[in-house]
């Protein structure tokens, strides 16, 4: 990869060569309130929350102490869209662990599932 940076009227300009950007981007694998898809999802999500959430911040390589962090999950989901090249945008994440953290939470543990 080969970066070229150059002054042009006080403003720098950056050049990137050898550089693909993949712009397919699919959808979740299920939807944010089809919970009843993975009961066992369903049931750690509804009880144990902490415990799933535990479990979805490890399979994705981070810390299990994600899941104390304020606003840890918004960064969580959307690090896992950019891995599995799921389309959506941080507002979409945000609105839906806003308002859904539960069902965010099952969606990206099925996500993990299905994608192994």
């Amino acid at each position: 990869m080969a970066y070229q940076a150059e002054m042009i009227s006080s403003q720098p300009r950056v050049t990137v060569t050898n550089y693909t950007l993949s712009s397919s981007t699919t959808d979740w694998s299920s939807g944010v309130c089809d919970c009843c898809e993975d009961c066992g999802i369903c049931l750690c999500g509804t009880f144990l929350p902490c415990i799933l959430g535990c479990k979805v911040a490890q399979d994705h390589g981070e810390s299990c102490c994600l899941a104390c962090l304020p606003g840890a999950f918004i960064a969580l989901r959307t690090s896992i869209r950019s891995k599995y090249h799921i389309s959506g945008s941080i507002c979409d994440d945000w609105v839906i662990m806003s308002c859904l953290p539960l069902c965010g939470l099952c969606q990206m543990a099925r996500e993990q599932k299905m994608k192994g």
